[in-house]
């Protein structure tokens, strides 16, 4: 296989994952209603950012360097997927501006209003939330919305505490739903 194949198979995955997400929604809304389905799928996506975030839990509280070069090593396709922007790393925060999105892409792509896209990218996005909560950080993002062109800015803050990542179940986060 070669690397321009790799890249396409890795692209195509996300492409997949952002469909499944939005199929999905689409289904859980029409059976039990859409704040019901989104609540869910916000619940759901998060856990699955605590488990992320206990790879990165080593960083927390506040080691925001250290966070920002272990996560930023996580973008795919040498940092071209998501195209961060490293908009500010001091003690106080860290803010990352994402130029692109494959997950959005792919839902725009597919002829998702801008409403729905917006919508699906705020339920996926809780995946950050749960990364660098898990991690022991603070953290809220802002995602896509078509007045501000670009994809998603996410702000991490120093958290209160150290974590335990060995042997500790991480059950508990403020922002869960």
């Amino acid at each position: 296989m070669t690397k321009q194949d790799m890249r396409n198979a890795l692209y195509s995955s996300f492409k997949n994952r952002a469909m499944m997400y939005y199929h999905i929604f689409d289904e859980m809304r029409k059976e039990i209603g859409e704040e019901k389905a989104e609540a869910i799928m916000k619940k759901a996506i998060y856990k699955r950012g605590l488990e992320i975030g206990k790879h990165l839990a080593q960083y927390g509280p506040d080691d925001l360097e250290g966070l920002k070069n272990a996560f930023l090593a996580l973008d795919p396709d040498e940092g071209k997927m998501f195209s961060a922007e490293v908009l500010r790393c001091d003690a106080e925060g860290l803010d990352i501006k994402f130029h692109r999105c494959p997950l959005r892409e792919a839902w725009q792509e597919a002829g998702l209003s801008d409403e729905e896209t917006a919508r699906i990218c705020a339920i996926a996005a809780r995946v950050d939330n749960g990364t660098f909560e898990g991690a022991g950080f603070e953290f809220f993002a802002d995602t896509w919305r078509p007045e501000q062109g670009s994809c998603c800015f996410l702000h991490i803050r120093p958290g209160k505490i150290k974590l335990a990542t060995e042997g500790t179940e991480i059950t508990e986060f403020k922002n869960a739903d």
